[in-house]
């Protein structure tokens, strides 16, 4: 376990915005047009079950069209690596863009002030890549350091936003943009294999982005609330014996994801004394944490931390809502997820959560 108790500094979010495709599906529908893939076996008669109890109702994804017809898979031929991520290098910028606009906007920053950018992907590799469209389209300066968290899957952004914070704090506090874009949907997986069915059933698309600002904080008065969300620090975890948990692996015809039937286990084990240990260098204990953002990486892995933590479904509604209507987007769900507490002024101090291959955790404490 690595954790972060010296309070070197605290991370102020200056703006925050989201973007999703321009068109969704309903999960049932997805479940029809999954079965295509699927053959006439066993695993066609599950799929109907198993995207019910997805805990997803309605997912964005770049590759749905108008009307009925959708080209991009089909079954009679499998799209190749290199075919995904010719259609990743069109889709991305487009939704980075969006939320990096809104985030602007919302901290009332001129595109010619950010000083960093850090990016965020695993579902796509090109080079120059979206960050170069970040900085023509929006105007930043071309002197601007680019830094990219790569193939980290799930909680990439919470490494970001610790990149973030170092490279704005050795700079005296400039602001830097931090944008997580995925196309999870790219990656659909043809055939009945289990975790690849249950990796079709979640996944969706989205982009988040971030304003921050980096300043040094004081131990003098742990418990401030400031009107400004404030990232105070970050831990992660990498579980012991868990490099099957979670697995994300470059295939022939797109990403291979496995979810190990272990992770919800892996979870209930390893998550509270974790976390315990780092909220008390903080002077605080899991009751005192007034709202939760957990990575929503499918119901089971919200059942198993809210059985860890001793939490309720309630508590955690707010991951269950983005779960529900935009499915598992990877590294910029949680942004999602802050953005509506935000919204809703939800109390504080927030704790979010995210998990990635390993099975590896991170952690950040917001006041």
């Amino acid at each position: 376990m690595s954790t972060d108790v010296s309070c070197e500094a605290q991370l102020t979010i200056l703006g925050l915005g989201v973007a999703s495709p321009r068109h969704d599906v309903d999960q049932a529908l997805s479940a029809e047009m999954a079965s295509a893939f699927c053959g006439d076996g066993g695993g066609a008669r599950l799929l109907p079950t198993l995207y019910r109890h997805s805990g997803v109702k309605r997912r964005g994804s770049v590759l749905v069209e108008e009307g009925p017809r959708q080209d991009f898979f089909l079954p009679a031929a499998e799209p190749t690596t290199r075919q995904r991520m010719e259609r990743y290098a069109l889709e991305a910028a487009p939704l980075a863009l969006a939320a990096t606009r809104t985030a602007l906007q919302q901290a009332t920053i001129k595109p010619d002030e950010i000083r960093h950018l850090v990016t965020v992907s695993c579902t796509g590799f090109a080079a120059p890549g979206w960050d170069v469209a970040l900085v023509k389209q929006l105007g930043l300066p071309p002197e601007v350091s680019r830094t990219h968290v790569g193939f980290m899957g799930c909680h990439g952004a919470f490494n970001a936003l610790r990149a973030a914070r170092g490279l704005s704090l050795a700079a005296g506090g400039e602001p830097a943009l931090v944008c997580a874009a995925e196309l999870c949907s790219l990656h659909f997986a043809y055939g009945c294999d289990p975790q690849q069915m249950v990796a079709n059933a979640l996944f969706a698309d989205g982009a988040g982005a971030v304003i921050v600002r980096a300043a040094s904080c004081s131990h003098s008065r742990p418990q401030q609330v400031n009107e400004s969300w404030t990232i105070a620090s970050h831990a992660s975890i990498l579980m012991p014996d868990s490099e099957d948990g979670m697995t994300w692996r470059i295939g022939d015809h797109g990403f291979e994801m496995s979810l190990s039937p272990r992770v919800p286990d892996l979870i209930r084990e390893n998550v509270r004394p974790w976390l315990t240990s780092w909220l008390a260098t903080n002077g605080l204990n899991i009751p005192g944490v007034r709202s939760w953002a957990v990575h929503p990486g499918g119901p089971r892995i919200l059942g198993a931390v809210a059985d860890a933590l001793g939490v309720t479904r309630d508590e955690m509604a707010t991951s269950f809502e983005v779960l529900r209507g935009c499915g598992n987007m990877s590294s910029p769900t949680v942004l999602f997820i802050l953005d509506r507490l935000r919204k809703g002024n939800a109390s504080r101090p927030c704790v979010a959560l995210g998990f990635g291959p390993g099975l590896a955790a991170e952690a950040m404490l917001i006041r």
